[in-house]
């Protein structure tokens, strides 16, 4: 079966819902939504381990154009999001444009429109098509030695098994990101054991979390100024931060204060100390916030094992010293495919020209938001939009009001199809290169998601939100090439 429709979104996360949003107000009323799961959500609707949450204050976590009176919490949990998000498809009626269990197998473009097969065997025919697919969505398993023979249930943090009862279990966990310093503190309440497999120390910061009260809600409610005011607040605040990733001596000074502060408070032997203390600049990987991690680490049944794991061998985890550690239970907290995520998308631009070759050489759109060769292709939360600071829906509300305002000049000026100047792709590259060269993430002493094989952050916008949303509402239609029906730039 073949769909016509003037725009198509993928993915039915906050990046593809704001797209929708946008469009429709900028007067395109013919969208389509294609969601490989059965329901809207993205990573709030995968990921539903113990304690999930989000790392940004709730009232900054929160699309602009629908500002959230009712967050019970300082930092809303998983499911409040999710609610949060299905509340404004119902309130948008945003779910009629949704297509659900439809995942993308490939993308071409013909000359005049993207072609899109579904793995189910339907094809959609779109005018514009928009990558809303995220990136923290493909989990990322490694391959040790030994795994499948591993008796017990194993499963990723992202694909949690709630069907596996953790209490009285001893829970083996490899990793130590922002998933783990979550949900280990949860289970460790009730398994008999919990051993954590830690290949780097994280900086774990303390965050300000607690209840909303019910009067403030209500005041919220009554005073809709009050939580955009709110969110104002948290935003200059936590722009604030990003001179920590710029090396600012006080501003790093008064984190690494923050942090030892916090870790000498909930941990007391010393040898754990150390092994909790990184061995690279604060910044260089993603600062981890949790009020529960460290004091879950000096629980009596937890074990932090500061090593890799090199071979599974039956219920025995082996690491890199060669010590054995039984477990009934193993849970990868190992993050996900981000800089590689071209192995997972099949897209073919003009003149055959495929995103593997395009990104041969590493990730890179122009403005994070557009790629050389791939007309009315966008993409959201793309190469160089990542945060370290602040919320990455600002960055996504950026990019869409940025599409938007270059659709209506298209209209204006009745063109058809764009796609980035080569040059300005090409500078703007080299401008994210520079910037990064001599960054924390680069000269930090780490090796991180940010960075692809080559080492190259391909991943975070290295400067503050706010420069960033001035350069999106400054660039417009002179940053693309019109696309003839032939599919050749001129």
């Amino acid at each position: 079966m073949e769909h016509h429709t003037d725009m198509l979104i993928v993915g039915a996360g906050f990046s593809g819902l704001t797209m929708a949003i946008e469009a429709r107000k900028r007067g395109i009323s013919d969208i389509a939504i294609l969601e490989k799961a059965d329901d809207i959500g993205g990573t709030w609707r995968e990921n539903t381990y113990p304690g999930v949450a989000c790392d940004i204050p709730s009232h900054l976590y929160s699309m602009a154009t629908h500002l959230n009176p009712d967050w019970s919490r300082a930092y809303a949990g998983g499911a409040e999001i999710q609610s949060y998000l299905q509340k404004i498809c119902q309130d948008e009626g945003l779910y009629d444009l949704c297509h659900f269990g439809q995942k993308l197998k490939s993308a071409h473009w013909d000359g005049d429109r993207w072609q899109v097969d579904t793995e189910d065997g339907q094809r959609w025919s779109a005018r514009f098509l928009i990558s809303a697919i995220g990136a923290l969505h493909v989990p990322s398993i490694p391959d040790i030695p030994g795994a499948d023979t591993f008796p017990g249930p194993r499963f990723h943090s992202a694909e949690w098994d709630h069907s596996v009862p953790l209490s009285g279990k001893r829970v083996a966990v490899v990793g130590t990101g922002a998933s783990a310093v979550q949900f280990v503190p949860e289970i460790a309440k009730t398994a008999a054991h919990v051993t954590i497999f830690q290949r780097s120390a994280p900086y774990v910061l303390p965050r300000p979390d607690g209840p909303i009260a019910p009067w403030m809600r209500r005041l919220y409610r009554r005073l809709p100024l009050l939580p955009r005011i709110r969110r104002k607040l948290i935003y200059m605040t936590f722009e604030f931060r990003h001179r920590v990733f710029r090396g600012e001596p006080r501003m790093v000074r008064f984190a690494m204060k923050m942090w030892r502060r916090s870790l000498e408070n909930a941990i007391a032997d010393p040898e754990l100390r150390e092994h909790l203390t990184p061995d690279y600049q604060i910044g260089c990987k993603r600062i981890l916030s949790s009020n529960d991690w460290y004091p879950a680490l000096a629980r009596d049944n937890v074990t932090l094992v500061p090593q890799s794991v090199t071979s599974i061998e039956g219920d025995e985890i082996v690491s890199t010293d060669g010590a054995l550690t039984q477990a009934d239970v193993l849970v990868w907290g190992t993050g996900f495919h981000v800089t590689d995520m071209i192995e997972h998308l099949d897209i073919t631009g003009a003149n055959d020209l495929t995103l593997r070759q395009a990104w041969s050489e590493g990730m890179q759109a122009h403005l994070g938001t557009a790629i050389a060769g791939f007309p009315n292709f966008f993409i959201l939360l793309g190469p160089h939009t990542g945060l370290g600071h602040n919320s990455v829906v600002l960055m996504i509300e950026a990019q869409v009001r940025h599409i938007g305002r270059v659709l209506d000049q298209m209209q204006r000026d009745g063109v058809q199809a764009i796609t980035p100047k080569p040059k300005k792709q090409a500078a703007f590259e080299k401008e994210m290169k520079d910037r990064h060269l001599n960054s924390v993430w680069q000269v930090g002493g780490c090796t991180s998601w940010y960075q692809d094989a080559q080492g190259r952050n391909t991943t975070l916008w290295p400067g503050t939100v706010s420069e960033y949303e001035k350069r999106m509402a400054q660039s417009g239609l002179e940053h693309y090439l019109p696309v003839p029906p032939s599919g050749g730039a001129r």
